[in-house]
C-alpha cells in the first residue's frame, strides 16, 4: 500500500475515535508494508491525557515487536503530532512519520515546534506532511464546529 491508503486507513481510525465522542485522530504503525499497530484518541474514554492515537499505536506496536526501539517503521497519523506525541516518536526510533493535517498552533513537526529538526534529539525523524490534507483537516474541523453548534445550542442535536 502506498502513504495514501495508509492514510485512508488512518482516517478510519479517527472516525472511530469521533463516533466515540474523542477528538478524531487517527494512527496506523507500518513494519514491511503490514500494520503492526493501530490506534485512535482514547483520552477522554481512558481518562488518561496521553492516550493519543500515536501513544496508543505506539504503546501497541511496543508489544507486538516486543521491543520499545520501533525500527524501520512508517506512523501514518491524521493530524501533525503534538510535542508528546513528537517526543514519544523519536524516543521510539519511528524512521518516518507521515501526517495528514498540518496543526499551526501545536504541531511539534515543523508548525508551533520543529522537533523534526532538534538538535538535543540523537534520533531524526524523516517526515512527510500535507497526504490527503483536506479531508484530514475537514474531518476535525467538521468536528469542532458540531462541537461548538452544540454548546451554542445544548437542546439540540447536530
Amino acid at each position: 500500500m502506498n502513504d495514501d491508503e495508509w492514510m485512508r486507513h488512518a482516517i478510519r481510525l479517527a472516525q472511530r475515535a469521533e463516533d466515540q465522542g474523542e477528538v478524531p485522530v487517527g494512527a496506523v504503525l507500518v513494519l514491511g508494508n503490514r500494520c503492526i499497530a493501530e490506534g485512535w484518541n482514547q483520552p477522554i474514554q481512558t481518562n488518561d491525557p496521553t492516550a493519543h492515537a500515536e501513544i496508543v499505536a505506539l504503546r501497541k506496536a511496543g508489544q507486538v515487536l516486543d521491543n520499545y526501539r520501533l525500527i524501520d517503521t512508517t506512523l501514518y497519523v491524521t493530524l501533525e503530532p503534538c510535542v508528546m506525541c513528537m517526543g514519544a516518536i523519536a524516543h521510539a526510533r519511528v524512521r518516518r512519520l507521515v501526517f495528514g493535517a498540518y496543526d499551526p498552533k501545536r504541531g511539534a513537526v515543523c508548525h508551533a515546534l520543529q522537533l523534526s529538526d532538534a538538535e538535543f534529539l540523537n534520533h531524526k525523524v524523516e517526515w512527510t506532511g500535507g497526504v490527503l490534507q483536506t479531508v484530514c483537516a475537514d474531518l476535525l474541523g467538521d468536528f469542532f464546529k458540531a462541537r461548538r453548534e452544540r454548546s451554542r445550542n445544548p437542546g439540540r442535536s447536530a
